[in-house]
This record gives structure tokens, C-alpha cells and sequence, in this order.
């Protein structure tokens, strides 16, 4: 009676389970060595948790999306047209909203397609992963009580002055840009 999920598929050529969790095993250590290489080398302002959490999920989202097309067209524009129509409804504002979306998406394909044991697995993969994310905080940084943008327009050798301001009246401070702006000051975060 379960035979159904460890022979594979019900498509012309049965799935594989075991190649199925290899693919997406391997797509989230990739993701994660990317995700990590990204954390270490990012700099300035503009760094984002949720965007370091979506570069682990989303190969093996990729992964899942490509076992479940394996050379159908039909396949390929109906994920095309669903995608289109959620995006034509929403606008997410968040990376990792839109990588939860196309999770259930990619799910919602493998069962429409009859690839039940690829369901199941991805499913349970990226389950895995989301969870894996939320409980290890992975992608955190600093955390900034406070981001002081100033436009320092004295002359730059007097930037201690303004160092041992912020030294008084402040527990840590940890500069993160200096640069030369427009109006010919030098703008610091």
C-alpha cells in the first residue's frame, strides 16, 4: 500500500528518492557556502537577513523546480503562469516572503504532476532548511540600536573631536562608512 512513495514517481520515468535528496542536500550546502560567502564580504548599510536566509533556500528551491518540469514544457508554463499571477497580485516587499511563496508553489507543482516522493522530499527539505534558518538566527550581524548618519563638514583632522563626542555619550560605537559627499563634506554612518 506505500509502495507508491519509495518506487518513485508516477511519471515515465520513476524517481529515484535517494537521487532526489542528494540533488537537494547538495543545493543547500551550495546555497549556504554563497549565503555565508555573502555575510563575510557584504559591507555598508544596506545588509539584509532575510536576503542571506533566501540565498540557502533558494537553490534548493531551484532544484526542486527543475526535478519537477525534467523536460516538460507543459510543466515550465504553467509554473510561468502561476508565478505571474501571484506577482500580478502581490508585491512582496520581503526576499524571504517570496521564497516561501515559490516553496508552496514548487509543492503545489510536484503534487499536480503526480511526483509525490519529490513532493514529499522537498517539502520535508525545505522544512528542514526555514526551520534550520529561524532556530540558528543564521544571517544575523550587528545589531544597531541606533544608526547616526552625519555630514561632517569641518576639515577631516578634526574627525576625533567627533569620535570623542560619540565616546562620552554612547556604550560602543562602530563605524561603518565614510565617504567624500557632494556638497563636499565627508558623510559618516
Amino acid at each position: 500500500m506505500n509502495d507508491w512513495l519509495f518506487q518513485g514517481d508516477f511519471t515515465p520515468q520513476p524517481t529515484d528518492y535517494r537521487i532526489v535528496l542528494l540533488a537537494l542536500l547538495l543545493a543547500f550546502l551550495g546555497g549556504h557556502l554563497i549565503a555565508w560567502l555573502y555575510s563575510f564580504t557584504h559591507n555598508g548599510l544596506s545588509y539584509s537577513r532575510s536576503f542571506v536566509k533566501s540565498l540557502v533556500v533558494l537553490p534548493v528551491l531551484v532544484a526542486f523546480v527543475l526535478m519537477v518540469m525534467s523536460n516538460s514544457l507543459v510543466t515550465a508554463f504553467g509554473l510561468m503562469a502561476v508565478l505571474a499571477i501571484v506577482r500580478f497580485r502581490n508585491v512582496l516587499r520581503d526576499t524571504l516572503d517570496t521564497t516561501y511563496l515559490l516553496g508552496a508553489i514548487v509543492i503545489g507543482l510536484a503534487c499536480g504532476t503526480q511526483r509525490f516522493s519529490t513532493a514529499l522530499l522537498g517539502c520535508g527539505m525545505i522544512t528542514l532548511i526555514f526551520v534550520y534558518l529561524w532556530f540558528t538566527g543564521f544571517g544575523s550581524r550587528h545589531s544597531y540600536d541606533l544608526i547616526l548618519n552625519v555630514n561632517w563638514t569641518r576639515p577631516v583632522a578634526e574627525l576625533q573631536v567627533l569620535a570623542d563626542m560619540l565616546d562620552r555619550h554612547s556604550l560602543r560605537i562602530v563605524p561603518t562608512s565614510q565617504h567624500r559627499s557632494a556638497s563636499g563634506g565627508t558623510e559618516l554612518s
